[in-house]
């Protein structure tokens, strides 16, 4: 087993105290924590929540750039909208090769790299004068940087150090993507409504870089790096060596879920969850309701509001995960989904009016409550390699959130308005809550269990 400096030097400190199995407070983990103290597995959650905010924040700008980069270099907004749609696409096709390489080269090596290269492409847009630039910057490098730290990187987090409250977990990371949302859009729109885009970028980039002495020196690659059980376990889980061949596991990984319906099943309904909320709202929500006379700093409160109400749906998905069955969970997310976006042309205003604040309470809720019980489907259907085919089933979401973000602006530019896409994404809804349906119910694949 391999092991940095630092982690061999905790697993020595706290191999003493290992030896007495800890109480119930810590869920079955190693008795370092003593009885009655909370297991570390919590503390590496909320390193993980933290790094997540600190990825968030760059994906809150997008949204509120539209605008001032059409201002300044008359660039048209589908022009705009593919780099976005570059951003978005990369951060789910990196996805399942961050998680193969979090087992090649550990969680903490992985993220921090990351996190670097979002800084370096969040700063270097202050630079730009090319749409060629926008691309590179804006969407190669933070695609790529953000990717890593995807949802993959939040189930193999949970994967790794719970046994129990999987979906609780699972749906509080997930809510750390709204978090970030929620504490930087409303300080980006006003950045960017009184100094301008660029010491917003600016922002975003020592957001970043602030993240990773606390990833460095907080977060661990498995428990049995301090000489711990996984939160819940009876028995103690000894951490894995190094997994070589990282990509060529990805693409096994991949091809052995194709051969599989609820891969597919997963795949487009969570394609359509992309499409219905990083590619439709969080980018054109704000650039829409502008159409509509509403101040940009108003539309991005609102943007924010819905991260609130975010973090309460997610984490409440997540505790439904624990008790009922995803599938039609999933099924109930999509159909009030569809329902929402249907009524929203009609609510558009230039100002906040009580029927919008209901629009937005209701699909915030529902934001990515759809994630908990995707990851318990994932991990029910597909073991030990259930983090990698999350990865690609996350990759489907980006893929589906990118075409749309493109396709939206397109649309705009032709119609003058979003009307049409809106309504097309109430239609891929009703279908998303048919195809949960259909979902065939796997035996639970135990921990440790190849996927066949």
């Amino acid at each position: 087993m391999t092991q940095t400096a630092d982690d061999a030097a905790d697993s020595r400190s706290t191999a003493a105290a290992d030896a007495a199995p800890i109480g119930r407070d810590g869920g079955g983990g190693g008795g370092a924590w003593g009885r009655g103290r909370i297991h570390r597995a919590w503390f590496v959650a909320a390193v993980t929540f933290v790094t997540i905010i600190g990825a968030a924040a760059f994906r809150s700008l997008p949204g509120l750039l539209i605008d001032p980069l059409h201002a300044e270099f008359d660039w048209s907004r589908g022009t705009i909208a593919s780099a976005v749609s570059i951003n978005l696409a990369l951060y789910g096709l990196t996805a399942p090769f961050a998680a193969a390489l979090m087992d090649r080269f550990g969680i903490r090596r992985v993220v921090a790299v990351a996190l670097t290269v979002i800084a370096v492409g969040a700063g270097s847009t202050v630079w730009m004068t090319s749409a060629w630039q926008l691309m590179l910057c804006w969407g190669l490098l933070v695609g790529l940087g953000s990717g890593s730290m995807a949802l993959a990187f939040a189930a193999t987090v949970t994967d790794r150090w719970f046994t129990e409250r999987r979906g609780l977990v699972s749906g509080i990371l997930t809510a750390a993507s709204a978090s970030g949302q929620l504490i930087f859009l409303p300080l980006l729109s006003w950045i960017v409504s009184e100094r301008g885009w660029r010491p917003a970028s600016v922002t975003v980039a020592l957001a970043a870089l602030a993240v990773v002495p606390f990833v460095w020196l907080l977060l661990r690659d498995h428990p049995a790096d301090v000489g711990l059980k996984p939160y819940g376990a009876r028995e103690f889980v000894p951490k894995p060596g190094p997994v070589q061949g990282a990509a060529r596991r990805a693409v096994r990984v991949l091809f052995s879920a194709m051969r599989t319906g609820p891969f597919w099943l997963l795949a487009g309904t969570f394609a359509i969850c992309g499409a219905s909320t990083n590619g439709l709202i969080q980018t054109h929500f704000v650039p829409a309701a502008h159409d509509h006379d509403m101040p940009i700093r108003a539309a991005a409160s609102l943007l924010a509001v819905i991260g609130v109400f975010d973090v309460l749906g997610t984490i409440a998905s997540g505790w439904l995960t624990d008790r009922f069955d995803s599938r039609r969970l999933l099924a109930v997310y999509y159909a009030f989904r569809g329902v929402s976006l249907l009524f929203l042309p009609m609510l558009l205003a230039p100002a906040v009016h009580l029927p919008m604040i209901f629009f937005i309470v209701f699909y915030g809720l529902d934001w990515v409550a759809t994630v908990p019980p995707t990851m318990a489907l994932c991990r029910e259907h597909y073991g030990e390699n259930s983090a990698i085919v999350f990865g690609w089933v996350l990759a489907s979401h980006q893929v589906g959130a990118a075409l749309v973000a493109f396709l939206a602006g397109l649309a705009r530019d032709t119609f003058g308005r979003y009307d049409v896409v809106w309504y097309a994404s109430g239609a891929l809804c009703a279908a998303a809550a048919l195809m949960a349906l259909v979902i065939r119910r796997g035996p639970m694949v135990k921990p440790g269990a190849a996927m066949a």
